[in-house]
């Protein structure tokens, strides 16, 4: 799988079920694996302000479906 396969999926928390954003980036250990996945955060309504992006780490990441990467985060 590519990551821009990874960045056409929506993010969910399944704490909350909500969308968490898109994935912009991944980053990559010494040896070719994917530590976490960076994520863009929407932006706020009525403001063009969002908060920073959140990083997931891959441990964190519960399943990855055709449509959607659920993952766990607080």
């Amino acid at each position: 799988m590519r990551l821009s396969d990874l960045q056409t999926k929506t993010v969910v928390n399944v704490k909350d079920g909500k969308n968490i954003g898109s994935i912009i980036d991944a980053n990559i250990d010494s040896e070719g694996n994917i530590e976490s996945l960076v994520i863009e955060t929407p932006k706020k309504i009525l403001s063009f302000s969002r908060d920073e992006d959140l990083t997931v780490k891959w441990k964190e990441i519960n399943k990855i479906g055709d449509d959607v990467i659920l993952v766990d985060v607080k």
